[in-house]
């Protein structure tokens, strides 16, 4: 016998996720919604011995979907019918929320309400008598501070007492034109045995009369089906005719009189205090001080990243490279398989590729760490308010900036992510300028190349690659608003503004967690099959002499690949193969750049000439330094705010810093800085990955994925043509 399905629904900011991952703690796993690549979270959790899954929807307003992520939240409770439905509801925002719980008990299901951020509404003055919602509704109804674990249990067990309980439907009274038209619409689904069996024909009737997609979508196929549309239509012009408004205002508009009459049982009469949060919103979405803010929080986010998670490079690289390298030639020369074509695939394969991308975990988990601190403070949201002024004013719809921000850490949930917007011309014209956001695989690159060129302005050499790319995408969002895509009528921008709150430790570990094992997840998938791809490429000798795995590497079959690319980079000032060819792996994912760097550069093992230390030696040697970077860790912090209080020692570079510094002033003429900034530039605007580029393709079609490719790649190599030809003419670099 299967587990009882619990869904985990709500609006957004309700708090619907930190139930979720209170519910289940970290019994969590992560696929698909059935013919969806958007992600899917469910878990388990116990109860007295029974185990029940738990499925964490998208956030929704209500069931008539807008957007594509509310289409999977309504399309998951009408098709699948969960045993129970824990409805997620803010309670410093009852009106908003109980929409969502109305509809889900006038669908029928079973429901338990999670009265959410209690403490919230407590500090607003807001006092609430639960037992009116459980009486006008027959539903549990459980006081729950999610962030803190608190009524988490007692959530657990009404969700067991729910399952022995028949759910109880919710019937509103929607005034006589529409009930009249209403009650002959239910006699007619009662009379199509098919369409009568989907869901109760009252909650079918009510959601063809709001025009609900989902629901005429799968009246298709069913027996009776497009009769009930056609009715449903006949219908609707009806009421629209009979009443003050069109039918789905109707309805809204009676079904929020119900709603705004139980808040005012619940509640009475209601003084709101104002809150230090209140205070703090003031000051960050004031129209003349918000996008300076923002911008300062952008810059200290990123010169933290790029400099305290600095001496963690250095140990992963130092370990990576010295005492994994030697343990990895010596296990293979114990088993009598050294020095051969296993060696090397080991060594400048696997080691070079996926060890050289692992170097970067401790950055990006720092980025994630920054951006889950942003994040559950609910200074996102408030971010998003500030900049929705500024994009509107450049034909980008302000709900742009949410995917856009969600780029910052990948580009693939980020294209997805455009769902939430209501018309496919802001969807398109978002998924567009969203791959010119700097994602988590470009930053390697940026901190490579920073910390060889520009060690003591490298944070804010990064935080320039990150203005740079909100710079093109606003400006490229500007010409497609005023040419191709021109925005008939904007839509409002709407958003509950969460609590302004400080940031709970579990709910950001567990964010850093997912999304920094999700990067280490495509290093040994992705990445080290690239990985492997060009180490084999690297081995086929092609011109002049050699053999495989004993061929020079500008005369193997990657060389003469990336040898006949190169000439193309030349303006840009990164002209040699060894460069082009790590930006043609990069289309495969922008980790791999840096990856076939060190392979190219052959850095790997680099000690080997000299006398190997012992195993105890290098396991002491292992932990001893990884004292010392938790120690210069600490001491950098101060740096990020001008405060150097601690005189830290710089290393030299390392053999893949060195080498890549050579390279570049090479191939620069002498101007090595400019090359590495039109370097930068080019990895910034090209496309960022594969994986984006399926996205898309999924999202908008062939024929855009077509147009974002060419376009990011055209923009690109302009861009860094540009940076490099532009600074030799002023005498730059």
């Amino acid at each position: 016998m299967s587990a009882p399905v619990v869904a985990v629904g709500g609006c957004p900011n309700a708090g619907k996720t930190s139930t979720f991952n209170q519910l289940t703690g970290a019994r969590q796993k992560v696929g698909n919604w059935p013919g969806q690549t958007v992600e899917k979270y469910t878990g388990n959790f116990t109860v007295e011995g029974a185990t029940f899954e738990a499925v964490d929807l998208p956030g929704t307003y209500g069931l008539v979907a807008i957007s594509e992520e509310e289409a999977i939240a309504a399309t998951f409770l009408a098709e699948e019918r969960p045993d129970v439905v824990v409805t997620v509801v803010d309670s410093s925002n009852l009106t908003g929320s109980l929409h969502l719980v109305a509809q889900i008990a006038e669908a029928g299901l079973r429901q338990v309400v999670a009265l959410n951020m209690v403490d919230v509404a407590e500090r607003r003055g807001i006092e609430i008598n639960e037992s009116v919602l459980t009486d006008r509704l027959g539903v549990e109804v459980v006081r729950t501070v999610a962030r803190s674990g608190r009524g988490i249990d007692e959530l657990k067990a009404a969700v067991v007492r729910s399952l022995e309980t028949e759910p109880q439907q919710l019937i509103i009274d929607y005034g006589a034109v529409v009930e009249r038209h209403l009650g002959g619409l239910v006699e007619r689904i009662i009379d199509q045995p098919e369409v009568a069996s989907l869901q109760s024909p009252r909650w079918s009737a009510l959601q063809l009369l709001a025009g609900d997609r989902g629901l005429r979508r799968r009246l298709d196929g069913v027996a009776g089906g497009a009769e009930i549309v056609a009715v449903a239509d006949a219908f609707r012009a009806d009421i629209s005719k009979e009443s003050t408004s069109d039918c789905e205002m109707e309805l809204a508009e009676h079904r929020f009189n119900w709603i705004a009459g139980l808040v005012d049982e619940m509640t009475g009469a209601v003084v709101e205090k104002t809150t230090w949060s209140d205070r703090v919103d003031r000051v960050l979405t004031n129209r003349y001080f918000g996008i300076p803010i923002f911008m300062a929080v952008m810059w200290i986010m990123l010169r933290i990243t790029a400099d305290v998670s600095g001496p963690f490079l250095d140990w992963v690289d130092g370990t990576v490279s010295g005492p994994v390298a030697r343990w990895s030639v010596g296990l293979l020369d114990l088993i009598g398989l050294g020095g051969g074509w296993l060696e090397s695939m080991i060594v400048n394969g696997v080691l070079a590729g996926v060890g050289g991308v692992l170097v970067f975990v401790p950055v990006l988990a720092t980025l994630y760490l920054c951006l889950g601190i942003l994040e559950d403070s609910g200074y996102m949201a408030r971010a998003a308010a500030v900049m929705d002024r500024a994009m509107r004013a450049v034909g980008i719809p302000g709900k742009a900036f949410l995917p856009m921000m969600v780029g910052f850490g990948c580009t693939v949930p980020a294209i997805y992510a455009t769902r939430t917007l209501d018309s496919s011309r802001d969807r398109l014209l978002t998924g567009l300028i969203t791959p010119f956001m700097s994602c988590g695989a470009r930053l390697p690159v940026y901190v490579l190349l920073a910390a060889i060129f520009f060690t003591d302005a490298k944070g804010t050499i990064v935080f320039g690659m990150y203005l740079l790319g909100i710079l093109v995408a606003v400006l490229i969002g500007l010409l497609l608003s005023r040419t191709a895509l021109r925005e008939e009528e904007p839509t409002p921008f709407v958003m509950v503004m969460p609590e302004f709150r400080l940031p709970n430790a579990r709910t950001v570990g567990m964010l850093v967690w997912q999304r920094t094992m999700a990067f280490v997840k495509g290093a040994g998938t992705t990445i080290l099959a690239a990985s492997m791809a060009v180490w084999l490429l690297l081995a086929i000798p092609v011109g002049g002499g050699g053999t495989f795995t004993d061929t020079d590497a500008e005369q193997s079959a990657f060389g003469v690949v990336a040898k006949g690319f190169a000439p193309v980079m030349e303006p840009g000032g990164f002209g040699e193969w060894e460069q082009s060819g790590a930006l043609l792996t990069g289309f495969i994912a922008k980790e791999v750049v840096v990856s076939t760097m060190s392979q190219l550069y052959n850095v790997a093992g680099e000690e080997e000439g000299e006398d190997d230390p012992g195993f105890i030696d290098d396991v002491r040697d292992i932990g001893s330094t990884f004292v010392e970077a938790t120690v210069d860790t600490f001491k950098a912090i101060p740096g990020v705010f001008g405060l150097d209080f601690f005189d830290l020692e710089v290393d030299g570079d390392t053999a893949l810093q060195a080498a890549v510094r050579d390279s570049f002033e090479e191939s620069s003429g002498g101007r090595g800085a400019l090359a590495a900034i039109a370097f930068m530039v080019f990895v910034l605007l090209y496309t960022p990955c594969m994986a984006a580029v399926g996205a898309f393709r999924h999202e908008f079609g062939t024929k855009w994925m077509w147009v974002s490719v060419i376009g990011q790649f055209v923009i690109a190599w302009a861009g860094a043509v540009i940076v490099f030809q532009g600074g030799k003419l002023l005498g730059i670099g």
